[in-house]
């Protein structure tokens, strides 16, 4: 699978962990992150990799921001993105199973790197169960439809 990566400065080190924790799982990985701890704005990231993603250059991708929350918040207003913050395995799975989300994140100052390597797994291993969460999923698309 094709998967991007974004980060901002604050998550350089994990970033290069979880590229190569995907590499070794047999993923492409595509960097959309800065490698410098230099400040730079998460914003610029999260949308760069929410447009790759929605617009099929990447099949998902992984955000590692400070908490996720902000790189998560700036990618979501891509159209066609579902991004969300899991700070645990359940979580990251059912992101995956109910919302069929397209890009998960994470806080390096809030998780270690094996919990995020976890999260990244979880999330991967799980599938869209459809049904009644595709109905939902549905309707998240008509909001964005009707706020363009």
């Amino acid at each position: 699978m094709k998967i991007g990566i974004g980060n901002d400065h604050t998550a350089v080190e994990m970033k290069k962990e979880i590229a190569a924790y995907l590499e070794s799982m047999g993923h492409e990985v595509v960097n959309y992150g800065t490698d410098s701890t230099e400040s730079c704005h998460y914003p610029v990231i999260g949308e760069k990799v929410g447009r790759a993603v929605a617009g099929g250059e990447v099949e998902c991708a992984v955000l590692i921001c400070g908490t996720g929350v902000g790189i998560s918040l700036a990618a979501n207003k891509v159209n066609g993105v579902r991004a969300a913050v899991c700070s645990d395995t359940t979580t990251a799975r059912l992101v995956r199973e109910h919302n069929n989300a397209n890009i998960i994140a994470f806080g390096a100052r809030i998780v270690g790197p094996e919990t995020a390597k976890d999260i990244v797994k979880a999330y991967l291993d799980a599938e869209f169960q459809g049904g009644r969460h595709a109905t939902r999923v549905a309707m998240l698309s008509e909001i964005e439809e009707r706020n363009k």
